[in-house]
């Protein structure tokens, strides 16, 4: 069994400081990559119902090694996240993309495509919560476009 909070508290925001490489770089291995989902990890940390009914609720913890990627999805919802350690490129397919570091907050609105690119130095750690449609599967995956 994982120890969530052992994982959280040893992995927290301590590497800040070692953050900054080119989004380009990172962009460039990841297109040479065959697989740029590789080693990419989601544990779900909660999964209840929501007082709305129809919907629930569920948390991510979300780790992406150097020069991966999430792979381009959507949710049935809204997710709502915080960068705990890394730098992260969302990519959107309807609006610019947006620069994420640790300790920044995000909102993905419902039904959103994105991709969550690093483009750090370190394994990005993100926690993400969804408010989402019960009926549907959490993630809906999308190719490369």
């Amino acid at each position: 069994m994982i120890d969530r909070r052992s994982l959280l508290r040893t992995s927290g925001a301590a590497a800040a400081g070692l953050l900054g490489a080119a989004a380009a770089s990172s962009s460039a291995a990841a297109a040479t990559d065959p697989d740029p989902t590789s080693g990419v990890t989601r544990v779900l940390l909660q999964d209840h119902p929501s007082p709305a009914a129809g919907w629930k609720t569920a948390q991510t913890l979300v780790e992406i090694p150097r020069h991966k990627e999430s792979g381009r999805h959507s949710h049935p919802g809204v997710e709502v996240g915080y960068i705990i350690r890394g730098d992260v490129l969302m990519e959107f397919d309807d609006r610019p993309p947006i620069r994420l570091r640790t300790g920044d907050p995000f909102f993905i609105p419902n039904g959103a495509i994105h991709n969550a690119r690093n483009v750090g130095t370190v394994t990005t750690m993100m926690l993400s919560t969804y408010v989402v449609d019960e009926t549907k599967p959490l993630v809906t995956t999308y190719g490369n476009g």
